[in-house]
């Protein structure tokens, strides 16, 4: 028996086909967004084409995780859309094949780039972050290369600005150009002013050579602390010269840093290392939480530590003494007051120092430590998105039946940047410390892993999911919106109404509905437990809902406009919002236990509870309009000979 059938390899060359291309281009759309945020430190520096290359190949190597989840989604989308738009999901359903059946093959590709995921996190991609983090301190720290403007003062050489009024770059001649040279410091500055001249740089690219012609030189001689003391100006010294060279330290190499200092980035560490630092650090900070901790209250409060007798005894002694805060200061001189109160104010300023200092450091730790902890749950969260990530699109993809690189690209990047929002801020939350660690790094896969299992189940037993009336309908029962009536008058009518019977049937309903309005007490606040734990029907209400809507049944067949327009204005009735939020009583329950949504669901009750009052004002309202036009209809059908009535069977 073989292990792959031939169904199971069809689907995987559809899948893999798309997955390959799907990986990539996500992986180039993440890299491109990378460099993007740090394109400032690579263009301008210099940089040769083995160090891009390696920056690059870091770079994809540190995305990888974060494109797998994005790349499933999209290949699982495109792969079941073509095969759903190619009437293949159909064949393969038609010939008794399921959707999870289907899924399998690919379900264990899944699992397996799940794993590889992990793996990645764990051994590859630290290796990886601590390479490219050392990479752009480095190009960061580079010096950037000689691009001299014209026209405006030029600073990206260390102590020295240049004026380049035109350059020419066949020849790299500089004309009318100035320099300020604050190597010596700005006390010290020198201005050169030349017709013309050349910069190069030395061969071992750690000076520059600045070759001036026809020029002028000018420095001061004397400090600016002398020279605002000296009543007779300015001495300084001008130079002219034919020819002068300049050599200035600039070094343009690349200097990579060395990558120990960075060890101790949270995301260049794997999980054994991360758990074992995460216990040293909690242990070195509860530490010097404790010691902290000791020295305030050893310095800070400085007061002996009394038992309940000692305190007794001294309350008692005081109160004998008559002592008091007014009665010391009285017993003091002023300069003595103050002076305490200065003294106390400097103590107080030095202390608040020092406790914010103290604060800020352990707040530093408790940074340092969450970091740790978001790296080591990310490498969990991460893995399992690609998971998710199919169940969600693999039913999706089967559900609209679209393949190519439209509709489904659209639909895999919002859900992607839904869920990237949510578990980026729910990270961000955990990470200041407003959040629970475990909930804020959990909370998107929590939300991802419910919405794949509905889709997968709505997609196998092949329900209508985007289907707008299905959930307009839960929207409106919900929220009661109602639907108006709309009742025409029909053209070929076989029932007509009995007008004599509905004459004594309508005063009878309207002074039900008076007596059901005075017994309910629509208008007070619903029981709580009543609501939730021992709800019942409200038969009256049921009642009352049945013989009216009978009666506009029987009423429609009517030919009078005015008893059509009365039984359009006529409400529809439900007959269990203002009792319970829900019909099963176990969901009734657990609503109720849970405070907050029952609060809400209790506050809705109440709003149907008085919308019921109204409803019945404009039954009675009504049914008073329908009652007088009734018994008009049955004067005018006593007032027809009976003659009139005939019947035509053709």
């Amino acid at each position: 028996m073989t292990i792959l059938k031939k169904l199971d390899m069809f689907i995987l060359k559809k899948f893999l086909w798309v997955f390959f291309g799907s990986f990539f281009i996500t992986l180039f759309v993440f890299m491109m967004q990378f460099t993007w945020r740090y394109v400032d430190e690579l263009i301008g520096k210099g940089l040769t084409v083995d160090i891009l290359a390696e920056f690059f190949w870091y770079m994809g190597l540190s995305l990888v995780p974060t494109s797998l989840p994005l790349a499933i989604l999209l290949a699982s989308l495109i792969s079941f859309g073509n095969m759903g738009e190619q009437l293949e999901l159909l064949a393969m359903k038609a010939a008794g094949v399921s959707l999870l059946r289907i899924m399998r093959p690919i379900l264990v590709l899944v699992v397996f780039l799940t794993g590889t995921s992990f793996y990645f996190q764990n051994k590859t991609a630290p290796e990886a972050q601590l390479k490219l983090r050392t990479l752009l301190l480095s190009m960061k720290q580079t010096s950037p290369a000689l691009e001299i403007p014209e026209g405006v003062f030029y600073n990206g050489i260390p102590n020295l600005n240049l004026f380049v009024e035109h350059k020419e770059i066949s020849t790299g001649m500089l004309y009318n150009l100035m320099v300020y040279k604050t190597d010596e410091g700005f006390d010290k500055a020198q201005i050169v002013v030349a017709d013309s001249g050349r910069m190069e740089v030395t061969a071992d690219r750690m000076h520059l050579i600045l070759d001036i012609w026809n020029g002028e030189q000018f420095e001061n001689l004397q400090s600016n602390m002398s020279v605002l003391s000296s009543p007779n100006g300015t001495p300084y010294d001008r130079e002219t010269f034919k020819y002068k060279r300049f050599i200035i330290d600039f070094d343009s190499n690349f200097e990579k840093m060395d990558e120990e200092q960075l060890r101790g980035m949270a995301s260049a560490k794997n999980l054994t290392r991360l758990r074992n630092d995460i216990d040293s650090m909690e242990t070195q900070l509860d530490s010097v939480g404790k010691s902290y901790y000791a020295e305030a209250e050893s310095r800070y409060y400085q007061h002996p530590k009394l038992n309940a007798a000692q305190n007794k005894l001294l309350k008692v002694a005081l109160a004998s003494r008559g002592l008091n805060f007014d009665s010391l200061l009285a017993h003091n001189t002023p300069e003595r007051v103050q002076s305490a109160r200065q003294m106390a104010q400097a103590n107080a300023a030095a202390f608040a120092a020092d406790l914010e200092w103290r604060s800020a450091v352990t707040n530093d730790g408790d940074h340092f430590i969450r970091t740790h902890w978001i790296e080591w749950h990310r490498k969990f969260t991460l893995s399992l998105a690609c998971l998710f990530f199919f169940f969600v699109g693999a039913p999706l993809g089967a559900i609209i039946r679209k393949g190519g690189l439209g509709l489904p690209t659209v639909v895999s990047v919002i859900i992607f940047i839904f869920y990237y929002i949510i578990d980026t801020s729910s990270m961000k939350m955990a990470r200041d410390g407003s959040l629970n660690m475990t909930y804020g790094m959990w909370i998107s896969s929590a939300i991802l892993a419910p919405l794949g299992a509905y889709l997968t189940y709505k997609s196998n037993n092949d329900s209508v999911v985007f289907n707008w009336e299905t959930y307009q309908n839960i929207l409106m029962r919900f929220f009661g919106w109602r639907t108006p009536r709309h009742l025409f008058r029909k053209e070929v009518i076989i029932d007509t109404p009995d007008y004599a019977r509905l004459s004594t049937d309508i005063p009878k309903l309207r002074e039900y509905c008076r007596n059901y309005k005075e017994l309910k007490r629509l208008q007070m606040a619903p029981n709580y437990i009543r609501a939730f734990f021992r709800p019942q029907v409200d038969r009256h209400a049921e009642r009352i809902s049945n013989e009216l809507e009978a009666m506009i049944e029987e009423l429609s067949n009517t030919r009078s406009s005015r008893i059509l327009s009365i039984l359009n204005t006529l409400p529809v009735i439900y007959i269990h919002a203002h009792t319970s939020p829900f019909i099963n009583r176990k969901l009734n329950i657990l609503c109720g236990v849970i405070f907050p949504i029952g609060l809400l669901l209790w506050l809705r009750i109440w709003r149907f509870r008085f919308r019921l009052n109204k409803d019945m004002k404009r039954i009675d309202e009504a049914l008073s309009l329908l009652e007088q036009y009734v018994r008009e209809q049955v004067k005018q059908q006593e007032n027809l000979p009976q003659d009139t009535i005939t019947t035509n069977n053709e």
